[in-house]
């Protein structure tokens, strides 16, 4: 549920990114039980995922996710994202976002 959330808010913003800007690059290959896409504009912002069910037909059956994402901010700067996403939530990490403290 979270990667769901996750992509419509990165599809929003590639949606309402302006009108110039060409996507480059786009494939993807989805299964009945696993899923690869990926994307480039011509804006600098890239986005890459691939996922599969896991515990298929179990009660606990998820998918997990790996992924990466950039984008070039108003700063100039490229800003990426790697994350995973799966039973134990969304868990993201960029040299630009906080690290918790270890408990």
């Amino acid at each position: 549920m979270k990667f769901v959330i996750v992509f419509v808010a990165l599809f929003a913003l590639a949606y309402a990114a302006p009108s110039d800007v060409t996507v480059l690059r786009s494939e993807s290959d989805v299964g009945p039980e696993d899923f690869k896409y990926g994307f480039e504009t011509s804006d600098g912002t890239k986005h890459e995922a691939a996922g599969k069910l896991i515990n298929a037909g179990a009660e606990n059956e998820a998918i997990a996710v790996r992924g990466s994402f950039s984008f070039v901010a108003d700063d100039g700067q490229t800003y990426t994202v790697n994350y995973i996403a799966d039973e134990n939530g969304f868990q993201p990490q960029g040299a630009h976002l906080p690290v918790a403290p270890e408990a």
